[in-house]
């Protein structure tokens, strides 16, 4: 395994589209987004593996070892926020293909061949910056979301992801991977494995989420003919919306739940007009799902309350609510055993945010890893890994992946080791 060759991979494709503050904006089915994909499909094609890409734009680099067998998937994202970080979602592609080309010259020199295939994804729009929601890519494979209705989705500009898919060249047709298992590696996002000095989180559970669609309907005036009395803002009335979201946390144990306005449009966006529509979209997660309800419930009640104070009108939809998904224990238990092998300290730990892992794990058994991130800073230019962190991440992947092809974990139990194929104790050797 050449770390050296994936830390020069690595480092060229944060080029791809780098912003001033060495962050990355490539966001879904932009041309930035088109030239990392272009990058992907050159390695995948150069490292002699096939390559399709599926009708909602996820590409695959597949090994196939043996005709008719079914594929453990490994992989993660290329695209961006705007001004996002350059470690999020592209580590975890990058980390995929040194593994399964890792995996692939074990399995070469070993002479063993496995009893799964491997294939390498790149899913389309986790990050849901452009194309709401997020996680798109990963939900329609596995049946989640619904393919035709994610490609009719606009963003801001009124763009559909079809269209955009198309333009940049990627709206494919192949038939997807049949899949047995997947596995992903990812920077925590957060500040928990730097606070302990723990070299891997192990994700056993995801939060559960909930987004409140708000519309704020009020009236359209000038702002300066009308007095202050008749006004109906509707952008007065959105800001106090938006502390509600941020407050309604303090009705609950610190860090038990997380809260944001992420995103706000308003019209008619003009400096000298009051005005009439804003939309913006509130985000709350918490591990409890008790808690995300009861803090839902006192939003409704503020908001309703908000709207006849204001003589205003204001719709509330609720959308894109994700359950706590758990992780299988032989899964953890299997990373966890690779863990220490490799001498890399662990703990269990959570996911706050969504990752294209939990949308895998309703159908087959997944395996979630973290890595460091300094100062727990993600979605911004600053975010950051070093490239040890990468490196022994990386490491670790590839024998988790040797031992997923290999048959340790079936229906997410893991299988005793005396029965699994040899390529598992060669790869360990």
């Amino acid at each position: 395994m050449s770390s050296a060759d994936f830390l020069t991979d690595f480092h060229h494709v944060a080029t791809i589209g780098a912003t001033p503050r060495n962050g990355v904006d490539r966001q879904a089915a932009t041309a930035e987004d088109a030239q990392s994909r272009a990058w992907f499909a050159n390695w995948v094609t150069d490292a002699g593996y096939t390559l399709r890409v599926d009708g909602i734009g996820n590409m695959f680099g597949l090994i196939e070892w043996t005709p008719g067998a079914p594929y453990v998937l490994v992989g993660s994202h290329l695209d961006s926020q705007p001004l996002g970080g350059r470690f999020d979602g592209a580590y975890g592609v990058l980390a995929a293909l040194h593994a399964a080309r890792n995996v692939d010259e074990l399995v070469q020199a070993s002479g063993t061949v496995p009893p799964f295939n491997l294939a390498v994804v790149n899913w389309f729009n986790e990050e849901g910056g452009r194309f709401a929601p997020s996680v798109m890519g990963s939900s329609v494979f596995v049946g989640l979301f619904d393919q035709e209705q994610m490609l009719d989705v606009t963003d801001l500009a009124g763009v559909t992801a079809r269209a955009a898919l198309a333009e940049i060249g990627y709206l494919g047709t192949d038939p997807r991977p049949v899949t047995v298992s997947y596995a992903e590696i990812h920077i925590e996002q957060g500040r928990i494995l730097e606070r302990e000095q723990i070299a891997i989180g192990v994700v056993d559970r995801s939060w559960y989420t909930q987004k409140l669609d708000i519309e704020v309907l009020g009236e359209q005036s000038h702002t300066g003919a009308t007095a202050m009395a008749d006004r109906h803002d509707a952008l007065v009335a959105a800001a106090k919306i938006i502390l509600m979201v941020r407050e309604v946390t303090s009705d609950f144990a610190d860090e038990a739940i997380v809260s944001s306005v992420g995103q706000l449009t308003l019209e008619p966006n003009s400096p000298i007009v009051v005005a009439r529509r804003v939309r913006l979209v509130a985000d709350l997660r918490s591990g409890d799902p008790q808690i995300v309800q009861a803090a839902r419930a006192t939003l409704l009640e503020k908001i309703a309350a908000l709207a006849i104070e204001h003589e205003i009108k204001i719709n509330v939809t609720d959308f894109d609510v994700r359950p706590i998904r758990y992780f299988p224990e032989g899964g953890l238990q299997l990373a966890e055993a690779a863990a220490a092998r490799a001498g890399l300290s662990t703990r269990r730990i959570q996911t706050m945010a969504g990752h294209d892992s939990v949308a895998m794990n309703t159908i087959v058994p997944s395996i979630m890893l973290f890595i460091p991130s300094v100062d727990g800073v993600s979605h911004c230019e600053r975010e950051f890994t070093t490239d040890a962190d990468m490196v022994a991440g990386l490491a670790l992947l590839t024998e988790v992946t040797t031992a997923l092809v290999s048959g340790a974990l079936v229906d997410g139990a893991l299988v005793d080791p005396a029965e699994a194929p040899a390529l598992a104790s060669t790869a360990r050797a």
